[in-house]
C-alpha cells in the first residue's frame, strides 16, 4: 500500500478520470473528420456541430441530394452503426420550410475588439464551449476559430436548445 492509497483510500490510484465534454467532442470530431471534410468540399453549410447526449451532433444544409448522400456515405464508412453520431442534413431547395424558417431567425454579430468565439458563444448561448457552432456556421469567413477579425460579420446559428 502506497502513500497515495493511505491518503485517498485503497483503490484510489486505479480510478481513471472520465473524459470531459470538450475531450469527448474533440475525439468524435477527429473520428468523423473525413465526413466533415467531405461536407466542406461538397458545399454543405454546417449550422450546428456539438456534443449532444454523448454523440457528435451536426446539422447542415446541402446544396444537392448528391452532396447530402456523399456526407452520409462517409459517415457510414467511419462507423456503419452510427453509434456515436447524429447527422441532420437537409437539401437546400427540397425542404425550405423545414430549415429556412430557422435560418431567418438567426442573428448576425459584428466582431469587436477583445472578442473571441468563446466570448460570443457565451453571450448568445450561455456556454463558451459552444463556439464551434459559430465557427462551422461561418466556415466561408473563418479558417481558424482562434483568428477572427474586428469588424467581421458573423452568422449566429439559432439556439435549438431554447
Amino acid at each position: 500500500m502506497g502513500l497515495f492509497d493511505k491518503i485517498f483510500g485503497r483503490g484510489a490510484s486505479k480510478t481513471v478520470a472520465q473524459p470531459t465534454a470538450q475531450q469527448k467532442f474533440d475525439t468524435l470530431r477527429q473520428k468523423y473528420l473525413t465526413a466533415l471534410t467531405v461536407a466542406d468540399k461538397q458545399g454543405v453549410r454546417l449550422t450546428t456541430l456539438q456534443l449532444q447526449n454523448d454523440k457528435l451532433y451536426f446539422r447542415g444544409v446541402a446544396p444537392s441530394d448528391q452532396a447530402k448522400t456523399a456526407v452520409l456515405d462517409q459517415i457510414k464508412i467511419v462507423d456503419a452503426d452510427n453509434s456515436d453520431v447524429t447527422a441532420d442534413i437537409f437539401v437546400q431547395n427540397a425542404t425550405p420550410s423545414a430549415f429556412g424558417s430557422d435560418e431567418s431567425k438567426g442573428k448576425t454579430y459584428t466582431v469587436k475588439s477583445g472578442d473571441s468565439l468563446s466570448k460570443i458563444s457565451k453571450e448568445f448561448y450561455g456556454d463558451s464551449d459552444e463556439y464551434m457552432r459559430i465557427f462551422y456556421a461561418n466556415r466561408d469567413k473563418i479558417n481558424d476559430p482562434d483568428k477572427i477579425q474586428i469588424g467581421q460579420e458573423l452568422a449566429i446559428p439559432v439556439d435549438d436548445d431554447n
